[in-house]
């Protein structure tokens, strides 16, 4: 026996009809941020591992300049944003150190330098990578309670028709149904970007370990060239 979604919409009340409404409407958001964040991640895993494979030539050839530009070809890829800025602070603190400025208050760390370019951007390469992440989370905490609500709306609406003496079930049935209807909704949609969140979340994890190996590689290498 099928369930008649027009009928149970027809029979609820107006505050379970404004719930679903904004339940829907939090899972079309949601949709689209898993869409996005698919097309993103996926993006970058594809740039990142060409960009990988392309940097250790570049390093062990010491085309510092070389593996810079391929970097900026290479913009959806978290990995080669944080190796462009260690790679610009690189090739700007070899600059600086072949001349004296004016205002010199010290020697200059060119591998600390490069370091805290690295995390700089690190840090906003993870945020951009978290983006949206909230909004699942958010979801998935959030609309089981208002499933929950319409629930209880529903089940008071039962409660005002038995009020009225004897009733059937052809009577009572609607309103349980907009009840169940309601919590299997909120259930489904919290399901859905809880299993989302965490996905992505363990996707995030992956990318800032591969940031963190690249760049203490890279620092690696500068502190190598530094010593010859």
């Amino acid at each position: 026996m099928g369930i008649d979604l027009v009928e149970l919409w027809g029979h609820m009340s107006i505050i379970v009809k404004i719930i679903t409404v904004m339940m829907i409407g939090m899972s079309v958001f949601m949709f689209y941020v898993i869409t996005e964040r698919l097309l993103t991640f996926s993006a970058a895993s594809q740039q990142s591992i060409r960009y990988v494979q392309a940097l250790g030539e570049f390093l062990r050839q010491h085309k510092i300049n070389d593996a810079a530009n391929a970097a900026r070809a290479m913009p959806k890829s978290p990995v080669a944003k944080v190796m462009e800025s260690g790679l610009g602070a690189l090739i700007q603190g070899r600059e600086a150190l072949k001349t004296e400025g004016p205002d010199d208050v010290g020697n200059f760390d060119l591998v600390d330098s490069v370091n805290r370019a690295l995390e700089r951007v690190k840090e906003r390469e993870t945020s951009n990578l978290r983006k949206g992440l909230a909004y699942l989370g958010t979801v998935a905490s959030a609309t089981p309670f208002i499933g929950l609500l319409g629930t209880v709306i529903g089940i008071l609406g039962t409660f005002q028709l038995l009020k009225g003496g004897t009733v059937t079930i052809t009577e009572i049935g609607p309103k349980i149904s907009e009840a169940l209807v309601s919590t299997a909704l909120g259930l489904g949609v919290a399901i859905i970007a809880a299993m989302a969140f965490n996905y992505f979340t363990s996707r995030v994890e992956q990318y800032v370990i591969d940031m963190n190996d690249v760049s203490s590689e890279f620092i690696d290498y500068v502190l190598r060239e530094g010593r010859a």
